[in-house]
C-alpha cells in the first residue's frame, strides 16, 4: 500500500511532464556503410533526473518520420517490442543518403494521451579508417532485432565471431530483422524468436572455416537436409544460434577487369571495322585511268556521245531563245516545210474510231 502511495504522485509528475512542449533537437553522426542505432528512451522524453527511474507502469509509444515525409528514409527502420520497452531507430546508410536528414520523433503517452516531440538531425558522412572489403552476413535464429541492437549484445557477438575469422578488427555493418527478409512470424511459444540478420565487415580475409561453410559442397548438404561443413569450433554457441546454411560471404571484388572488358571490347571492334572500311574504300580503288584502259573504245565513244547529247539538251532547255523543234509544230509537212493550221482538234479525236 505504501509503495502504491509512493508511485501515485510520481506518475502524476511524469504524465504532466509528457505534454506538448517545444521539440528538442539532437545532432547525430551516422556513417555510410556502418550500422546506426539510436535508442528512444522513456527517460529522454520525460526529462527525468538521473537518480529517478521510470516506473514500469508508464506506457509510451513512438512514431518517427523524415521531416516533410510520412515515412522514414529507406535505409532507416524503427522497432519497439512493447510500450514498456524503449524504441530503436537503426539501419545502415548508403552513399546516396550522404548529407543532412532530419527525423521527427513523437512520443505518445498511452495513459494521459499527452505527446512530446524530438528532432534528430542526422549528418551522414563517410567513415574513417581502412576499407572493409570482406563482409559476411549471419542469420541468428536465437535473437530478435531489438535484442542485438544495444551495444552489449552486439559487442558480445563480434567477440565470439572473432574466433572464426582471421585476426583483425570486426565491425558491425547492418542489422536486419528476419521478418523484413520474408521470414515468418514465430508461434507464440516460449523460446521462439523472429531471427535477425547481422552483417559484419573486416579488412582481414575470411578464414578457411568460413570459406568452407559458404562453399558449394556445404550448400549442397544443406539442400539435402544435412548439416553444413564446419571445420572449426562454433565459438558463437550457445549464446548465439547461427543458421550456418544461411551464411553469405561477400569478398572484395576487383571491378577493374570488368570495366576494361566493358570499355575496350566495343572500342576494339569499332577500330577493326574502321580499318576494314578504310582499306576497302582507299586501298581497293582501281582508279579512273585503269578503268578507262580496261574499257573498250566503242563503249567509251558511246558513253561520250550520250554524255554530249545530254549536255546539249540541258543547254537548250535552259535557254528560252531557242525555237521549238519543227516536229513539235501542228500540221508540219516534212517535204515542203509548209505549216497549216489544224482543221480538226486532234484532242477530240479518239485514238480508236468506232467501226460501223
Amino acid at each position: 500500500m505504501a509503495e502504491t502511495l509512493f508511485w501515485t504522485p510520481l506518475l502524476v509528475v511524469l504524465l504532466a511532464g509528457l505534454g506538448d512542449t517545444e521539440a528538442q533537437q539532437t545532432t547525430l553522426h551516422p556513417l555510410v556503410g556502418r550500422v546506426f542505432v539510436h535508442t528512444l528512451d522513456h527517460e529522454t522524453f520525460l526529462s527525468l533526473p538521473e537518480h529517478v527511474a521510470v516506473p514500469p507502469a508508464v506506457h509510451i509509444t513512438y512514431h518517427a518520420h523524415l521531416q516533410g515525409h510520412p515515412d522514414l528514409p529507406r535505409w532507416l527502420r524503427y522497432t519497439q517490442r512493447s510500450p514498456h520497452h524503449p524504441g530503436f531507430l537503426y539501419g545502415s546508410a548508403t552513399p546516396e543518403d550522404r548529407g543532412l536528414q532530419v527525423i521527427e520523433v513523437t512520443a505518445y503517452n498511452r495513459d494521459s494521451f499527452d505527446t512530446t516531440r524530438q528532432r534528430l538531425v542526422l549528418e551522414i558522412g563517410d567513415p574513417e579508417g581502412p576499407l572493409l572489403p570482406y563482409q559476411a552476413e549471419f542469420l541468428v535464429r536465437s535473437h530478435d532485432a531489438e535484442e542485438v541492437l544495444p551495444s552489449t549484445p552486439a559487442s558480445r557477438f563480434l567477440s565470439a565471431l572473432g574466433g572464426l575469422w582471421e585476426p583483425g578488427e570486426l565491425q558491425l555493418l547492418n542489422v536486419t530483422s528476419a521478418l523484413d527478409r520474408g521470414g515468418r512470424v514465430p508461434l507464440p511459444i516460449e523460446g521462439r524468436k523472429e531471427g535477425v540478420y547481422i552483417k559484419v565487415g573486416s579488412a582481414s580475409p575470411f578464414s578457411t572455416c568460413l570459406k568452407m561453410v559458404a562453399s558449394p559442397d556445404s550448400h549442397a548438404r544443406c539442400a539435402q537436409g544435412q548439416p553444413p561443413l564446419l571445420s572449426c569450433y562454433d565459438t558463437l554457441a550457445p549464446h548465439f544460434r547461427v543458421d550456418w546454411c544461411n551464411v553469405t560471404l561477400a569478398p572484395d571484388r576487383d571491378f577493374l577487369v570488368d570495366a576494361l572488358v566493358t570499355l575496350l571490347v566495343p572500342l576494339l571492334v569499332a577500330l577493326l571495322l574502321t580499318l576494314l572500311l578504310a582499306y576497302v574504300m582507299c586501298c581497293r580503288r582501281e582508279g579512273r585511268l585503269k578503268r578507262d584502259l580496261a574499257t573498250s573504245d566503242i563503249q567509251m565513244v558511246h558513253h561520250c556521245t550520250i554524255h554530249g547529247n545530254t549536255e546539249e539538251l540541258r543547254q537548250m532547255a535552259a535557254s528560252r531563245e531557242v525555237p521549238r523543234p519543227l516536229s513539235t509544230l501542228p500540221m508540219f509537212n516534212v517535204h515542203t516545210g509548209e505549216r497549216l493550221p489544224p482543221r480538226v482538234d486532234s484532242a477530240q479525236v479518239p485514238l480508236i474510231l468506232d467501226q460501223h
